[in-house]
């Protein structure tokens, strides 16, 4: 039975609202998400987008499986005119896990039938690709890198939780290097690399991933680092601004664009009777990216501002938000009704972090209502998530509505829009979180399981889903 989620008409979910103290909005006119709007010098046919929703799934070398490329016909056929690439690493040892898509000359030609397969089911579903963008998310994952760690800075608060050995179980401490200056300048001409690759393809756009503690992320919050990368404003963010100069200069008819977090909030404390812990002011915050310094469960968005103001004077054309850590605070980036087996119950209402992802992305759009911005968080909004996307587009508070783990129960939400009908009710996504425990259960002879949707997507996730949970589990 659902805690939280029990509306059956969108007054219920309103008066919840209203009750909570929030401001989600809601307008069953979808006519807003239908516009079509000008991103770098193309136009797009609508406002709705597919995330970057990682499925675990290449193949060892990094290249896509079969199960990468049925997802991308899936995405290309289901109506969105923005479907935003998952993670690829630029280097193999910055892969998140070992089935993490990685992009180099050996796996180029794969991700050139990827993006082929996507558009020609687009072609075939909607009449048309010259208003769809299909871009590739580049990615380095620092801290969460596969098999060990590269940080970028310590963090008193995510060192204890970052393994460093898996095979002891030994975590990060004080005395483990950070990566060299040197090392991130040869890092900066890996992504240029990956990025010549990837508009060699014919990708639309790249994403420079600074979201969710990885790399870049980290880096914007060093302040405890030595060096041209670390201690100032200038030099935290002295890496994404030089490498969109770079980019910009080297494809200066390309689109750029960049998932960042805005908010990194702390790690979620667990007590010893499994509720959470209030973190007392004074914890240290001084590794965190958008937090306040003296409330660190909020947000103070003028470095993220100013970044996104120097981006925009670099080069950088599209711009995705998002908050929050999914390995130490998976509550504020994705909101969800059921944690995942491994997880904690969520320490909030649901509909509180909904209202966090949408007033801080209003913030930024309002500040910057020239940068195109995709907002997060709908999901867990089921068959509303549409109308509140169509209410936040409608008072300019976002672009884009991007809709992630909805889009791996019912990636045609998008045609569903277009033609008028309603969500299928039996495909809609309730957050039970199988999607992310598949990502986290132990790793196969494959090395990791692929993530989807069990519940809704039964036929290839649902023996797949048996496997992960192992003999005996029910």
């Amino acid at each position: 039975m659902s805690r939280y989620f029990k509306y059956k008409h969108a007054n219920d979910l309103l008066a919840d609202s209203r009750t909570l103290g929030l401001d989600v909005r809601l307008d069953s006119d979808l006519t807003p998400l239908l516009a079509p709007v000008r991103v770098g010098g193309r136009i797009l046919g609508n406002r709705l987008a597919i995330q970057p929703m990682e499925g675990c799934d290449s193949e060892p070398d990094g290249a896509p499986s079969e199960l990468t490329f049925r997802r991308y016909r899936r995405f290309g056929a289901g109506g969105a005119k923005l479907i935003w690439g998952e993670a690829c690493a630029v280097v193999p040892e910055g892969r998140a896990n070992p089935r993490q898509l990685v992009i180099n000359e050996a796996t180029a030609p794969a991700l050139g039938r990827l993006l082929r397969d996507c558009r020609s089911a687009h072609r075939e579903a909607m009449g048309k690709d010259d208003d769809l963008l299909v871009g590739l998310q580049l990615t380095h994952s620092g801290r969460y890198s596969y098999p060990r760690p590269i940080l970028a800075q310590h963090d008193p608060l995510l060192d204890p939780r970052t393994i460093l050995d898996r095979a002891t179980g030994a975590t990060v401490t004080t005395a483990d290097p950070l990566i060299s200056d040197d090392e991130l300048d040869r890092l900066q001409d890996a992504f240029v690399v990956a990025a010549g690759l990837a508009f060699g393809i014919g990708f639309d756009f790249v994403d420079l991933k600074q979201c969710h503690r990885y790399l870049l992320n980290e880096l914007l919050a060093a302040r405890s680092r030595q060096g041209k990368y670390g201690g100032s404003f200038e030099n935290r963010t002295r890496f994404i601004r030089d490498l969109t100069s770079r980019l910009r200069a080297e494809f200066p008819r390309a689109i750029l664009a960049s998932r960042m977090n805005i908010f990194d909030g702390i790690p979620y404390q667990k007590g010893p009777d499994g509720t959470g812990i209030p973190v007392p002011p004074g914890s240290p915050m001084t590794s965190c990216w958008g937090t306040s310094a003296t409330d660190p469960l909020e947000a103070d968005l003028s470095e993220p501002k100013a970044l996104i103001g120097l981006l925009k004077g670099a080069g950088l054309d599209l711009l995705n938000v998002s908050i929050g850590n999914p390995y130490a605070s998976p509550h504020l980036v994705r909101p969800f009704e059921y944690a995942p087996p491994d997880g904690y119950e969520t320490p909030e209402h649901p509909l509180i972090g909904v209202d966090r992802h949408f007033r801080l992305t209003a913030e930024l759009q309002r500040a910057h209502p020239d940068v195109p911005i995709v907002g997060s968080g709908y999901s867990w909004l089921q068959s509303f998530a549409l109308q509140a996307g169509a209410a936040n587009v409608r008072d300019g508070m976002a672009t884009f509505v991007g809709i992630g783990r909805g889009s791996l129960s019912q990636p045609d939400f998008g045609r569903k829009a277009i033609e008028g009908k309603p969500l299928e009710p039996k495909k809609i996504c309730r957050t039970f979180s199988y999607c992310t425990a598949l990502m986290r259960s132990k790793h196969n002879e494959m090395g990791q399981f692929p993530t989807g949707c069990p519940p809704f997507d039964k036929e290839v996730y649902g023996p797949i889903w048996d496997e992960a949970k192992g003999p005996g589990t029910g």
